[in-house]
């Protein structure tokens, strides 16, 4: 008796250690994967900015799909925009990287882009939905805390109505200062449609034919509008940027040349409107472009590139305007990523 209770403790005693030595490769396996996304990337050009392997503190967080980020700069937060089944689709870390909240929404299907507005006053996380379902075509408000304030367009059904508002899978909203609104309307939906609407969301002017002339878009992926009333639109489709008046709408210029390999699928400036954040998501690039003087478009020059990792595929970005850290969504590796200029990093 006392031979077979011996021999069941090493059997129990057995099995233990095989699984404690499971759940220890598991964890290895999975961290070695996320260090290969964060360690390996190269930087060409001019060293602007360098990777904060310390954001996030927790990265076990993300669970879905990262296609978008938006950042306050005056509260510290950073929002993350994730896609997946039965799991949070938005999550709130600081800027210093500590995991905040989650949005257990139930009225957002598959969120694209992400805008923090007016982080002055009283900010609005904004967040397009290309999702095919009900809620889905849609562009919806919240509060900081994931409260739905209001949605543009018609739930559930695509379509290229100004009056009522429609949308076919909206790719990204940049809210201005002023309150107007842009709207880049067709990730590989119907429409191919930038639109300007007032603060009371009367539609100011449009472009919005399919094509590959001047004012004309083929997938419109991201949209941002600098300090000297300039709009600049990734068109994505057609291998360019191009630049528009943003009183007006008046065509300005396109950027192209900088495009051969991959196409441009997100937009945005430094806080101080020397170069312009573009990333590729094909070719795994983060890419600075000097932000041309005002009265001049001009040809585009690319002053620095960030290599990342290999199906590490980043989408969208976003700007800290107090700090100029970067951040990246990836929809490849299923995270993001934070980089900060290389003078707060003391290089």
């Amino acid at each position: 008796m006392r031979k077979r209770s011996c021999c069941c403790l090493i059997a129990v005693s057995m099995a233990l250690i095989i699984f404690i030595m499971f759940i220890c490769g598991f964890i290895s396996s999975h961290a070695s994967v996320a260090m290969r996304f964060q360690s390996d990337f190269m930087v060409s050009g001019r060293v602007l900015y360098k990777l904060d392997f310390s954001w996030p503190k927790n990265p076990e967080h993300f669970t879905g799909q990262v296609f978008g980020v938006a950042v306050n700069h005056l509260a510290g937060l950073v929002y993350v925009a994730q896609r997946g089944d039965n799991i949070p689709k938005v999550l709130v870390f600081s800027t210093d990287g500590d995991f905040l909240q989650a949005w257990n929404t139930s009225n957002l299907e598959m969120p694209h882009g992400i805008f923090l507005a007016n982080a002055s006053g009283d900010p609005t996380v904004w967040i397009t939905d290309v999702g095919n379902g009900p809620y889905g075509h849609t562009i919806k408000q919240y509060s900081p805390s994931g409260k739905l304030l209001q949605v543009l367009g018609s739930p559930g059904k695509a379509g290229s109505s100004l009056s009522p508002l429609q949308f076919d899978q909206p790719a990204e909203i940049f809210v201005h200062s002023s309150g107007e609104i842009y709207i880049v309307d067709g990730d590989g939906g119907m429409n191919n449609r930038l639109i300007k609407l007032s603060r009371d969301l009367q539609v100011l002017w449009m472009h919005g034919e399919k094509g590959q002339g001047l004012a004309q878009f083929y997938i419109p992926h991201s949209v941002a509008v600098d300090s000297y009333q300039r709009v600049w639109v990734a068109d994505r489709g057609n291998k360019r940027i191009q630049v528009f008046n943003s009183v007006t709408g008046d065509w300005l210029g396109s950027w192209g040349s900088c495009f051969k390999e991959d196409a441009p699928y997100s937009v945005r400036l430094t806080p101080d409107q020397k170069y312009m954040v573009v990333v590729q998501l094909n070719t795994n690039q983060v890419t600075l472009l000097e932000a041309p003087p005002v009265g001049i478009i001009g040809q585009c020059q690319v002053i620095s590139a960030i290599q990342l990792a290999e199906d590490v595929k980043p989408h969208l970005v976003d700007l800290d305007l107090k700090t100029a850290a970067l951040y990246v969504a990836e929809i490849g590796a299923n995270q993001a990523q934070k980089f900060i200029p290389v003078t707060a990093a003391g290089v």
